[in-house]
């Protein structure tokens, strides 16, 4: 058979199947974005299966819309389903999500890290055990409300940022595995917001206007420091706030309180501005100092993804950087480290206030190339 006539018979999720042979298990969170996908897919003749994970059990965030997996979302899920005539299962990962995410939240934060536990939900729970469990349930790909575009069909699949540029969560899905993205399909990824909304009324969806998610799911009060004590009674243990000299300018309540690069609310007044350059958690120390001295060149990362066409060159490749999801990418070269799953790469420029526990996350321009943890940022006080 040619290649033109295998190509004829692929429907629009790249399966050689009729859509009504193709099995489609859509990870159903609540919102508008997983909502749409399966009605739109559902329209067009597709055997779609709704899921939707209780993820946690967490007083205000029951009671609190824009909070995915819990309580009102699952609500929401269920009369998407039923208004679409889907079949529907509510699955129990409360166990797999505290273990897998809350608990290396809690721990990262902990260290003096940034954790973005968002990323670890996706790597951990929703694009592992969740998509175990779509296979188990015969399904022929899975599909969620992501805004990131896939390319490349089921073999050698490639991830590209969404056209909705605003939008676009590539970063937050870096650590997704080849095999991952081989099943995986992104309905939404040629779609601006304003459209899907469009589509969530005319499909007559509950969740139309129902407004996206903003804080992490299980913190929906932004009060991190209050779910570290809840999970780890005494982490917020005072001690010293000192100069880069190791002069003790003052006192803190605890190393969960700050971030790397933070200069408001640290507590130290007079003279000039003053930045969280370091976290000592060992020596219980918050480290401020200069703004300079939170400039990052150099930095290493662990538990690399690599998506890539070819191996890491060994003189280094040059590649573009995300560091935080907000800000654009910056140039950087990209070199193998000298153990498996390992990494660095030197910034064009240098960035400020680069934190361990952070993503590093790799692009060719909008293909999306991998990444890894930051496990070091080499600044001026580590000399």
């Amino acid at each position: 058979m040619s290649t033109d006539q295998t190509h004829t018979k692929l429907n629009s999720l790249g399966i050689a199947k009729s859509p009504a042979q193709t099995r489609v298990v859509v990870a159903m969170s609540g919102g508008v974005d997983s909502s749409v996908v399966a009605a739109l897919l559902k329209e067009q003749g597709y055997d779609v299966v709704g899921i939707t994970l209780q993820l946690y059990d967490h007083g205000i965030a029951v009671q609190k819309k824009g909070a995915c997996c819990a309580g009102q979302d699952i609500q929401d899920a269920r009369r998407v389903a039923e208004a679409i005539n889907i079949p529907h299962y509510v699955l129990d990962y409360e166990s797999r999500f505290r273990d897998s995410v809350m608990e290396d939240f809690v721990d990262s934060y902990i260290r003096g890290e940034t954790p973005i536990p968002c990323v670890r939900c996706n790597q951990e729970v929703k694009f592992k055990d969740l998509l175990e469990t779509a296979k188990d349930l015969d399904a022929d790909v899975m599909a969620t409300g992501h805004y990131v575009q896939k390319t490349g069909g089921t073999d050698h699949a490639k991830m590209l940022k969404a056209v909705d540029q605003g939008k676009d969560q590539s970063y937050f899905l870096f650590a997704t595995t080849q095999e991952q993205l081989n099943f995986l399909s992104f309905p939404l990824g040629g779609m601006v917001k304003d459209d899907v909304r469009v589509l969530a009324e005319k499909y007559g969806l509950s969740v139309a206007d129902k407004p996206d998610s903003q804080d992490i799911c299980f913190v929906p009060s932004g009060g991190y420091a209050d779910v570290i004590e809840r999970l780890r009674p005494g982490a917020g243990e005072s001690g010293d706030i000192v100069d880069m000299d190791g002069n003790i300018l003052g006192q803190h309540k605890g190393i969960i309180h700050y971030t790397i690069g933070q200069r408001r609310g640290i507590g130290i007044g007079g003279g000039d501005p003053l930045y969280v350059v370091k976290l000592d958690a060992h020596k219980k120390h918050v480290i401020v100092g200069s703004k300079q001295a939170l400039a990052i060149s150099e930095v290493h990362i662990k538990e690399l993804n690599w998506l890539g066409d070819k191996p890491i060159d060994d003189k280094g490749m040059k590649i573009q950087v995300k560091v935080r999801s907000t800000q654009p990418a910056s140039g950087a070269m990209l070199y193998a480290g000298k153990t498996e799953g390992n990494a660095y790469f030197i910034l064009d420029d240098a960035d400020y206030g680069i934190s361990a526990g952070q993503a590093a996350v790799f692009y060719d321009n909008d293909r999306l190339l991998g990444g890894g943890w930051i496990s070091r940022a080499v600044s001026p006080i580590d000399g």
